[in-house]
Order: structure tokens, then C-alpha cells, then sequence
């Protein structure tokens, strides 16, 4: 599939199919907060998202494979145990992906399968659930019902927007609030993925101001069962751009913080990616 391109662009009739229509989480009415240059992994969690012994329930989701939910499913998990917040990846794609992925490596928390997700998510701060890729509209509505939030990973091709586009419209009529990250964004095109947000808001929706680059850094990561920051080559020499993955990714968990939260004391203020960390 090519990337997303004004001949690959949102058909009409795909328009006509799809009510555009702004949904709760909205972000043209408020802003999060500005992050501080100076901002380091023990400052940046700077209010508090998870309200007393409630666990906050993240659903990671799409109708198609290959858009990076199990990838960002873990690297927000990390994120989120970094910060001392205990933390549980509910596996519930069929391929095992996230199962796969910890497996091969020593992740600071837990990832079971759907099966085990009652017992092992009863001390859990944040449950994060790595969806089934599927167009089953009733099994994607039973996925979604029990979130507070549904994120839907799109990369900057003319399917894989409509498929969120219409995902997204699922969601809006069982009111479960909703936002999509790009990934997969390759700096060297800029323009696909500017096309891609324009298309994806021109119908309403969240996107978030961060956005998952293209990098060989995460499929090694993968390989190895870590995460991004800590990938290394064959020879254990550190990936060169894998601080740029995992700055990405802490942009995104505060953004999903402020959506998941939205004091009041941060609704006039905007956030600003984070800076490389060495």
C-alpha cells in the first residue's frame, strides 16, 4: 500500500458513509499542559491522572495488524512503570503478539493473556489491553465498552485513515472516548502524514500532537523483548535514533494523561514534544 497521498486520498463516497462529528474528547476545546525543556523522567508525571484506588482502563485498538498496537501498548506500559504505577498488558490479539514480545525479553511489568485478565489486573493502577486486529463490529464494541479510552494507531496511508475513520464512528455511537496516534511516520515524508491528520480531523477526530516515527530501532527492541531506548545492534552498539522512539512515546503518554484526567488547571495550556534524552 502507498503512502498516503492526494491520489490515495479520502474518496467522497467514503465521506458520504462516515458522519463527521465532534466526539468528547475533542481536543480544538482545551489544551494540555506545556512540558519544560528542562523536563526529566522524575518531573514529567506533573499531576495526578489515576484518582485514588480506581484503575484507569487504556484500550489499544484497530481493525487492521501492522499499525504498532502491541508496540505502543508496551512502550506506554514502560512509560507508566517508570514512573512507579503498577501496570498490566492484557493480551487479547489472538497472535499472542504481546505475550511474543515479553517473553523474549525482562519488561518491568506484567503482560497475560484475556484469560487471566481478572485475577491479574486486581492490583493493577493501568490496564492496558492490546486489541484483536478486527473488523467484527460486535467484538470490537466489547473491547471498547469497559475503557475509559481508545487509542487507534494509524499509519499515514489512505486505508489504514478510513479504517480508523470508521472505527471511530463505531465508537462515538457507543460513547467511548477516543483519540488516534500516527506512527509509522517516515520524516523523510512529512507531507503524508500532514495529509493523513488533516483527513482524520476533517471528520472530527482526536489526533494526537505526537507522532511515532519510522525507525529500524523498534523491530530490534521487539527482537529483543525491550524497549525502544534500550535497542542495540548485533554488536550491543545502542541504535543512534532510538531516543527519538522512546521521546515520542513519553510525549503520548502525557497526552493521553491530560485526556484521560483534563483537570482544570491545565485546560488552557499546550503540550510540546519532549526533548531527546540521552
Amino acid at each position: 500500500m502507498g503512502q498516503f497521498t492526494e491520489e490515495h486520498s479520502i474518496s467522497k463516497e467514503f465521506r458520504q458513509t462516515v458522519p463527521s462529528a465532534a466526539h468528547p474528547l475533542d481536543t480544538r476545546r482545551w489544551k494540555p499542559a506545556r512540558v519544560s525543556k528542562r523536563t526529566d523522567s522524575r518531573r514529567w508525571h506533573h499531576f495526578n491522572w489515576i484518582v485514588s484506588s480506581i484503575p484507569v482502563f487504556l484500550t489499544v485498538s484497530g481493525q487492521k495488524g501492522g499499525v504498532a498496537k502491541t508496540c505502543t501498548s508496551i512502550h506506554l506500559a514502560s512509560i507508566w512503570a517508570g514512573q512507579g504505577h503498577q501496570v498490566c498488558v492484557v493480551d487479547a490479539d489472538r497472535n499472542r503478539s504481546a505475550l511474543a514480545y515479553a517473553v523474549r525479553g525482562a519488561l518491568p511489568f506484567s503482560v497475560v493473556p484475556v484469560e487471566a485478565a481478572a485475577k491479574a489486573t486486581r492490583s493493577a493502577d493501568v490496564v492496558i489491553t492490546d486489541g484483536q486486529a478486527s473488523s467484527d463490529e460486535e467484538e470490537l464494541r466489547h473491547l471498547a465498552m469497559g475503557s475509559d479510552l481508545v487509542l487507534l494507531p494509524t499509519a499515514p496511508k489512505a486505508r489504514a485513515v478510513e479504517l480508523s475513520v470508521e472505527l471511530a464512528a463505531l465508537l462515538r455511537r457507543v460513547q467511548v472516548p477516543h483519540a488516534v496516534l500516527l506512527v509509522k511516520i517516515d520524516l523523510r515524508q512529512q507531507r503524508a502524514a500532514q495529509q493523513a491528520r488533516q483527513a482524520l480531523e476533517s471528520f472530527g477526530l482526536t489526533v494526537l500532537n505526537a507522532e511515532i516515527p519510522l525507525l529500524a530501532a523498534f523491530d530490534k527492541a521487539e527482537a529483543q523483548g525491550l524497549t525502544v531506548e534500550a535497542a542495540t545492534d548485533d554488536r550491543g552498539r545502542a541504535d543512534p535514533r532510538r531516543m527519538a522512539g522512546w521521546s515520542a512515546y513519553r510525549t503520548v503518554a502525557l497526552e493521553l494523561e491530560c485526556l484521560i484526567s483534563k483537570p482544570s488547571s491545565v485546560a488552557s495550556r499546550t503540550i510540546k514534544p519532549l526533548p531527546l534524552s540521552a
